[in-house]
């Protein structure tokens, strides 16, 4: 799974506390929260939903820039935030089951391909 590296700049709201979190190499991408830990949860989940979407839609990424380029006001700070992004494109795999199974799945009109996901999730998650 690859990971993604990419600074946040966290602006402290000082009259009602909380950050404002806003990403300079991800335009648009753009969160809150009402503590430092909410915020910085609230960064990466951010950060995801925008690379998901974009590496989705194809678009190129800009690369990280260095932390000590960015501008600050004062109280600010940067930090960077790590998220991995799973590829979720399919891939064709040829799959065997017994004809009776097969029909009785075509009758209850289940996806073959979602029960199998749905299957391979569960039973990787206890492991």
């Amino acid at each position: 799974m690859p990971s993604y590296v990419y600074p946040a700049v966290f602006h402290p709201d000082t009259k009602e506390g909380g950050y404002l979190i806003t990403f300079p190499d991800l335009p648009g991408c753009i969160t809150e929260g009402k503590d430092l830990d909410e915020a910085l949860y609230m960064a990466q989940d951010a950060m995801k939903v925008w690379l998901d979407c974009t590496i989705e839609d194809k678009v190129p990424l800009s690369p990280p820039s260095d932390a000590k380029s960015i501008a600050l006001e004062e109280g600010e700070f940067v930090n960077f935030i790590r998220v991995e992004v799973r590829d979720t494109s399919a891939v064709r795999r040829s799959v065997s089951i017994p004809k009776w199974l097969d029909e009785q799945a075509a009758n209850a009109h289940l996806s073959l391909s979602r029960v199998l996901q749905d299957a391979l999730r569960e039973r990787l998650s206890e492991d």
